[in-house]
Protein backbone atom coordinates (compact mmCIF):
# COMPACT_ATOMS: atom_id res chain seq x y z
CA UNK A 1 0.00 0.00 0.00
CA UNK A 2 2.95 2.30 0.63
CA UNK A 3 3.83 2.14 -3.08
CA UNK A 4 0.34 3.31 -3.98
CA UNK A 5 0.51 6.24 -1.56
CA UNK A 6 3.89 7.20 -2.98
CA UNK A 7 2.45 7.04 -6.50
CA UNK A 8 -0.58 9.15 -5.55
CA UNK A 9 1.57 11.70 -3.72
CA UNK A 10 3.82 11.97 -6.79
CA UNK A 11 0.78 13.30 -8.65
CA UNK A 12 -0.15 15.73 -5.89
CA UNK A 13 0.90 15.90 -2.22
CA UNK A 14 -1.77 14.30 -0.04
CA UNK A 15 -2.33 15.39 3.55
CA UNK A 16 -1.38 13.00 6.33
CA UNK A 17 -5.08 12.77 7.25
CA UNK A 18 -5.98 11.76 3.67
CA UNK A 19 -3.20 9.16 3.58
CA UNK A 20 -4.33 7.65 6.89
CA UNK A 21 -7.91 7.46 5.63
CA UNK A 22 -6.77 5.72 2.43
CA UNK A 23 -4.82 3.20 4.50
CA UNK A 24 -8.09 2.37 6.30
CA UNK A 25 -10.34 2.01 3.24
CA UNK A 26 -8.07 0.58 0.52
CA UNK A 27 -8.01 -3.22 0.58
CA UNK A 28 -5.67 -5.80 -0.92
CA UNK A 29 -6.83 -8.72 -3.06
CA UNK A 30 -4.77 -11.49 -4.62
CA UNK A 31 -6.40 -12.83 -7.78
CA UNK A 32 -5.54 -16.01 -9.69
CA UNK A 33 -5.05 -16.16 -13.45
CA UNK A 34 -8.40 -16.58 -15.19
CA UNK A 35 -10.46 -15.01 -12.41
CA UNK A 36 -13.21 -12.67 -13.57
CA UNK A 37 -13.50 -9.50 -11.47
CA UNK A 38 -16.50 -8.04 -13.29
CA UNK A 39 -19.17 -9.50 -15.58
CA UNK A 40 -21.80 -7.93 -17.83
CA UNK A 41 -24.85 -6.90 -15.85
CA UNK A 42 -22.80 -6.11 -12.74
CA UNK A 43 -22.06 -2.60 -11.49
CA UNK A 44 -18.38 -1.65 -11.31
CA UNK A 45 -18.10 -1.02 -7.54
CA UNK A 46 -14.31 -1.24 -7.17
CA UNK A 47 -11.49 0.82 -8.60
CA UNK A 48 -8.47 -1.50 -8.80
CA UNK A 49 -4.80 -0.55 -8.71
CA UNK A 50 -2.48 -3.22 -10.09
CA UNK A 51 0.64 -3.78 -8.03
CA UNK A 52 1.53 -6.97 -9.92
CA UNK A 53 -0.06 -8.79 -12.84
CA UNK A 54 -2.09 -8.27 -15.99
CA UNK A 55 -5.82 -7.70 -16.48
CA UNK A 56 -7.87 -7.32 -19.61
CA UNK A 57 -11.20 -5.66 -20.23
CA UNK A 58 -13.33 -7.28 -22.93
CA UNK A 59 -16.87 -7.56 -24.19
CA UNK A 60 -18.77 -9.97 -26.38
CA UNK A 61 -19.72 -9.35 -29.99
CA UNK A 62 -22.24 -12.14 -30.36
CA UNK A 63 -20.20 -15.17 -29.27
CA UNK A 64 -16.80 -13.57 -29.97
CA UNK A 65 -14.66 -11.90 -27.30
CA UNK A 66 -13.34 -8.45 -28.24
CA UNK A 67 -10.54 -7.09 -26.05
CA UNK A 68 -10.87 -3.39 -25.34
CA UNK A 69 -7.89 -2.79 -23.07
CA UNK A 70 -4.98 -4.37 -21.20
CA UNK A 71 -3.92 -3.14 -17.78
CA UNK A 72 -0.69 -3.95 -15.92
CA UNK A 73 1.48 -2.81 -13.06
CA UNK A 74 0.79 0.78 -12.04
CA UNK A 75 -2.57 1.01 -13.83
CA UNK A 76 -5.97 1.70 -12.31
CA UNK A 77 -8.90 -0.32 -13.62
CA UNK A 78 -12.68 0.08 -13.76
CA UNK A 79 -15.42 -0.51 -16.29
CA UNK A 80 -15.62 3.16 -17.23
CA UNK A 81 -19.30 3.69 -18.03
CA UNK A 82 -20.48 1.42 -15.24
CA UNK A 83 -18.15 3.05 -12.68
CA UNK A 84 -19.12 6.64 -13.47
CA UNK A 85 -22.85 6.03 -13.87
CA UNK A 86 -23.13 3.25 -11.27
CA UNK A 87 -25.27 1.25 -13.67
CA UNK A 88 -24.81 -2.33 -14.91
CA UNK A 89 -21.98 -2.64 -17.40
CA UNK A 90 -21.40 -4.71 -20.52
CA UNK A 91 -17.75 -5.61 -19.99
CA UNK A 92 -15.73 -8.32 -18.35
CA UNK A 93 -12.56 -7.63 -16.40
CA UNK A 94 -10.39 -10.76 -16.21
CA UNK A 95 -6.96 -11.64 -14.81
CA UNK A 96 -4.56 -12.86 -17.50
CA UNK A 97 -1.90 -13.53 -14.85
CA UNK A 98 -1.90 -14.01 -11.10
CA UNK A 99 -2.40 -10.49 -9.74
CA UNK A 100 -1.75 -8.52 -6.61
CA UNK A 101 -4.40 -5.80 -6.53
CA UNK A 102 -5.50 -3.02 -4.25
CA UNK A 103 -8.99 -1.59 -4.48
CA UNK A 104 -11.24 1.11 -3.14
CA UNK A 105 -15.01 1.01 -3.33
CA UNK A 106 -16.97 3.59 -5.27
CA UNK A 107 -18.59 4.86 -2.06
CA UNK A 108 -15.24 5.16 -0.27
CA UNK A 109 -13.68 7.02 -3.19
CA UNK A 110 -16.60 9.44 -3.31
CA UNK A 111 -16.06 10.08 0.41
CA UNK A 112 -12.37 10.79 -0.25
CA UNK A 113 -13.26 13.26 -3.01
CA UNK A 114 -15.73 15.07 -0.76
CA UNK A 115 -13.60 15.21 2.39
CA UNK A 116 -10.07 15.52 1.01
CA UNK A 117 -10.20 18.09 -1.75
CA UNK A 118 -6.54 17.56 -2.71
CA UNK A 119 -7.50 14.10 -3.92
CA UNK A 120 -9.69 15.65 -6.62
CA UNK A 121 -6.51 16.78 -8.37
CA UNK A 122 -5.18 13.20 -8.33
CA UNK A 123 -8.47 11.90 -9.73
CA UNK A 124 -8.48 14.49 -12.50
CA UNK A 125 -4.89 13.71 -13.54
CA UNK A 126 -5.58 9.96 -13.68
CA UNK A 127 -8.83 10.47 -15.57
CA UNK A 128 -7.13 12.68 -18.16
CA UNK A 129 -4.32 10.12 -18.54
CA UNK A 130 -6.75 7.34 -19.38
CA UNK A 131 -8.91 9.48 -21.67
CA UNK A 132 -5.80 10.38 -23.67
CA UNK A 133 -4.71 6.74 -23.87
CA UNK A 134 -8.21 5.69 -24.91
CA UNK A 135 -8.42 8.43 -27.54
CA UNK A 136 -5.06 7.37 -28.96
CA UNK A 137 -6.12 3.73 -29.03
CA UNK A 138 -9.38 4.46 -30.82
CA UNK A 139 -7.58 6.64 -33.34
CA UNK A 140 -4.94 3.99 -33.96
CA UNK A 141 -7.43 1.13 -34.34
CA UNK A 142 -9.75 3.06 -36.64
CA UNK A 143 -7.24 4.93 -38.77
CA UNK A 144 -4.25 2.61 -39.24
CA UNK A 145 -3.93 -0.46 -41.45
CA UNK A 146 -3.46 -3.78 -39.64
CA UNK A 147 0.31 -3.90 -40.21
CA UNK A 148 0.76 -0.41 -38.75
CA UNK A 149 -1.34 -1.31 -35.68
CA UNK A 150 0.97 -4.25 -35.00
CA UNK A 151 4.08 -2.12 -35.54
CA UNK A 152 2.76 0.44 -33.05
CA UNK A 153 2.43 -2.30 -30.43
CA UNK A 154 5.99 -3.46 -31.19
CA UNK A 155 7.25 0.09 -30.80
CA UNK A 156 5.23 1.37 -27.84
CA UNK A 157 4.14 -1.72 -25.88
CA UNK A 158 6.53 -4.60 -26.67
CA UNK A 159 5.77 -6.22 -23.30
CA UNK A 160 2.27 -6.99 -24.60
CA UNK A 161 3.77 -9.51 -27.02
CA UNK A 162 5.35 -11.47 -24.15
CA UNK A 163 2.43 -11.31 -21.74
CA UNK A 164 -0.81 -11.35 -23.75
CA UNK A 165 -2.23 -14.44 -25.51
CA UNK A 166 -2.23 -13.93 -29.29
CA UNK A 167 -5.99 -14.39 -29.61
CA UNK A 168 -6.59 -11.57 -27.13
CA UNK A 169 -3.99 -9.40 -28.85
CA UNK A 170 -5.70 -9.98 -32.21
CA UNK A 171 -9.07 -8.78 -30.91
CA UNK A 172 -7.38 -5.80 -29.23
CA UNK A 173 -5.88 -4.86 -32.62
CA UNK A 174 -9.25 -5.44 -34.30
CA UNK A 175 -8.09 -8.29 -36.53
CA UNK A 176 -8.44 -12.04 -36.74
CA UNK A 177 -5.81 -14.31 -35.19
CA UNK A 178 -4.94 -15.50 -38.72
CA UNK A 179 -4.27 -11.94 -39.89
CA UNK A 180 -2.11 -11.32 -36.84
CA UNK A 181 -0.11 -14.50 -37.51
CA UNK A 182 0.52 -13.48 -41.14
CA UNK A 183 1.63 -9.98 -40.08
CA UNK A 184 3.94 -11.40 -37.41
CA UNK A 185 5.43 -13.79 -39.94
CA UNK A 186 6.17 -10.98 -42.38
CA UNK A 187 7.67 -8.64 -39.78
CA UNK A 188 9.64 -11.23 -37.82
Amino acid sequence: MEEILKFLCSIYPLSEKCQKHLLRVVEKEDVKKGAVLLRPGEISQRLYFIKKGLLRCYYLLGEVEATAWFFWEGDTVVSIRSWYTQTPGKQYIQALEDCELYFISHADLEYVYQHFLEFNFVGRVLTIKYFLIWDGLVETIRMQPAVERYKLILEHQPEVLQRVPLGDLATYLSMTPETLSRIRGKIN
